[in-house]
C-alpha cells in the first residue's frame, strides 16, 4: 500500500512538473518591434468628409420601397463631388444602388483582390432620438468624436477606403495586381440586391479573386481581460443565421376558465427547454487557433490553464461559456427574440409563437440545429416551422479562410505597421456580413475594421450613440493605404 501511494505521489509531482513547464513555455514567439509607419495625412479633411457622409440617413429598412433611395442617390452625388480623383481614375458600374469601382493593375495575369464595406445603416429605434448626445444624423464632431449613425458600421469603412485610395491617387500610384472597392447598399437586410448581384457578376465574368476584406471585428481596446494590447482579431469566417419558430397550440376560449397549461405555457416551457440546453460547443478549430494566440499575452495561470487544455480543457470552456462574447465563439447560439399570443387581454390564444434565432457555428449545418431544436423540445403541442424571408430560410456559416495565406499576412503587416504593438489573431465573426456573397468568388475572405475600439464605444454599434474617435479614424485610414499597397503588388 505503501509503494502505491508514493508512486501515486511522484506520478502526481511529474504532473504537475508537467503543467508547470507546459505553462512555462505558452509564450508568444519572440519578435522585434517596429517602429510605426509615419504618413501625413489632411487629419482635418478626413474628420470632415466622414461628418459629412454621416448627414444622410441611407437606411435600410426591411421593407423598402422607392422613397427610401433618395439619400442614397444624394450620398453618391456627394462621394463623386467630394472624391474626384476617384471616380476620375477607377472605373465605376452600379448594382441597384451598390457602386463597384475597378482600380486596373498593371498585370492582367495576376488574380484581382476586393475591398468592401457598405453605406447603409440600421434605423434609429423611433423613440430614443432624445437619448443621443447629439442627433444620431448630424455627423457632429465635438471632444474627439465623429457622432452619428454609420460612425462604426460602416461608413467610416467605405470612407476610410476611398480616402487611402486618394492618398495613393494624389501620388501617382499605380497597382501591379487590380483593386476592386464595392460598396454595398443593403448589407443591413442580407445584401442580395448589391453584393449578391456583384458577386454573381463576377461569377459570370470568370473573376476569382485572391481574397477580400470587408468589415468585421475591430482593433479592440481592453475587451480581453488580462490583456493589455490592441487586439486586432481578423475574422476568417462568419457565422451562418436560422431563425425557426416554435408554435405552442391549445384550445382557446375565456380567460375566467383557463386549462392547466395554455399556448402560452406549453411555449413556455419549449422555451424554457431550449435556453437550458444549447447547441454542444467547445473551444476547438479556428476558435481555439484565435484563443491560443490570446492566451499567451495572459497572466501565466491563465497561460498554464491554455497550455494544459488536455487536463483543463473542461474548466476552461465552462469559463467562457459565462460571457455571451466568448461563448458565441464556442457554439451555434440561441437566441428567442419575438414572441406573440392573444389579441384580446381576456382571450386564451389558440396559437402562441416564438421566434428564435440561431447563429451557427462553422461545426454545425442548418440541417443538425433543426433536428437539435425537435430533439430537445420533443412535445406534440409545439410546432417547429422553418422561417421564410422572401425566400432566404436560413444559411449556413461560411467556410474558413487561410490565416497562413498571403492576404491574412497583408491584413496583419499592415495592422502591425501602424500599432506595433497590436496583438493579431485569427477570428471568429459572429454576426453576418456581405462576405456571405464575396467568400463564394474569393479563395480567402477576411472580415476586418482597422479602427481602435474601446468597450463603452462598441455600445453604440446599431444601438445609441454611435460614434468612433477622430484618432482611431485617422490611424485606421493609414491601415488601409498600407493594405491597399500590398495588397495590389504582392
Amino acid at each position: 500500500m505503501l509503494k502505491i501511494v508514493k508512486y501515486l505521489i511522484v506520478l502526481l509531482v511529474a504532473i504537475a512538473l508537467i503543467v508547470v513547464v507546459r505553462g512555462l513555455l505558452h509564450r508568444p514567439s519572440v519578435t522585434v518591434l517596429q517602429s510605426e509607419r509615419v504618413i501625413a495625412l489632411d487629419e482635418s479633411r478626413l474628420i470632415t468628409n466622414l461628418s459629412a457622409s454621416l448627414v444622410f440617413p441611407t437606411i435600410s429598412f426591411q421593407e423598402s420601397n422607392a422613397d427610401d433611395h433618395v439619400a442614397f442617390t444624394q450620398f453618391q452625388n456627394w462621394l463623386t463631388d467630394t472624391y474626384p480623383a476617384f471616380h476620375r481614375n477607377l472605373e465605376l458600374q452600379k448594382f441597384n444602388q451598390t457602386l463597384l469601382f475597378k482600380w486596373q493593375g498593371a498585370d492582367t495575369t495576376l488574380q484581382p483582390v476586393l475591398v468592401t464595406g457598405h453605406y447603409d445603416v440600421v434605423p434609429v429605434i423611433p423613440g430614443t432620438e432624445g437619448l443621443w448626445t447629439h442627433p444620431p444624423f448630424s455627423g457632429h464632431i465635438e471632444d474627439g468624436y465623429i457622432w452619428g449613425r454609420g460612425a462604426l458600421d460602416d461608413k467610416s469603412g467605405v470612407i476610410g477606403m476611398v480616402e487611402a485610395a486618394t492618398y495613393l491617387l494624389a501620388r501617382d500610384y499605380q497597382p501591379l495586381r487590380t483593386i476592386y472597392f464595392s460598396f454595398g447598399h443593403d448589407e443591413e437586410i442580407g445584401g442580395a440586391m448589391g453584393a449578391g448581384l456583384v458577386a454573381d457578376y463576377f461569377k459570370k465574368q470568370g473573376v476569382q479573386l485572391l481574397w477580400s476584406l470587408d468589415e468585421g471585428s475591430f482593433l479592440l481596446d481592453g475587451f480581453i481581460p488580462g490583456i493589455d494590447r490592441l487586439v486586432a482579431a481578423v475574422n476568417v469566417a462568419e457565422k451562418g443565421s436560422l431563425t425557426l419558430q416554435l408554435v405552442g397550440k391549445s384550445e382557446g376560449g375565456h380567460s375566467s376558465m383557463p386549462p392547466p397549461q395554455t399556448a402560452a405555457g406549453i411555449l413556455a416551457e419549449a422555451i424554457t427547454k431550449l435556453e437550458k440546453n444549447p447547441m454542444p460547443g467547445g473551444l476547438e478549430g479556428l476558435s481555439l487557433a484565435m484563443f491560443d494566440t490570446l492566451s499567451r499575452e495572459m497572466p501565466f495561470i491563465n497561460r498554464l490553464l491554455f497550455a494544459n487544455r488536455w487536463l483543463f480543457g473542461g474548466l476552461i470552456d465552462r469559463s467562457l461559456e459565462q460571457s455571451p462574447e466568448t461563448n458565441a465563439m464556442l457554439r451555434t447560439t440561441t437566441a428567442v427574440t419575438m414572441l406573440s399570443g392573444s389579441v384580446k387581454v381576456n382571450v386564451l390564444p389558440i396559437e402562441a409563437t416564438a421566434m428564435v434565432n440561431f447563429r451557427l457555428h462553422p461545426r454545425d449545418t442548418v440541417e443538425e440545429v433543426i433536428a437539435h431544436v425537435n430533439r430537445v423540445v420533443a412535445d406534440e403541442n409545439v410546432d417547429v416551422r422553418r422561417v421564410n424571408f422572401g425566400g432566404w430560410n436560413g444559411e449556413p456559416a461560411s467556410t474558413v479562410s487561410s490565416w497562413d495565406a498571403v492576404g491574412f499576412s497583408i491584413i496583419q503587416q499592415a495592422v502591425l505597421d501602424i500599432y506595433p504593438n497590436a496583438l493579431v489573431a485569427p477570428g471568429l465573426m459572429v454576426a453576418a456580413s456581405d462576405s456571405r456573397h464575396y467568400g463564394k468568388v474569393a479563395d480567402d475572405a477576411y472580415r476586418f475594421n482597422p479602427f481602435p475600439i474601446s468597450a463603452g464605444e462598441f455600445t453604440g454599434f446599431h444601438g445609441t450613440n454611435e460614434r468612433i474617435s477622430s484618432a482611431s479614424f485617422i490611424s485606421g485610414v493609414k491601415v488601409y493605404i498600407g493594405i491597399l499597397e500590398s495588397g495590389s503588388s504582392r
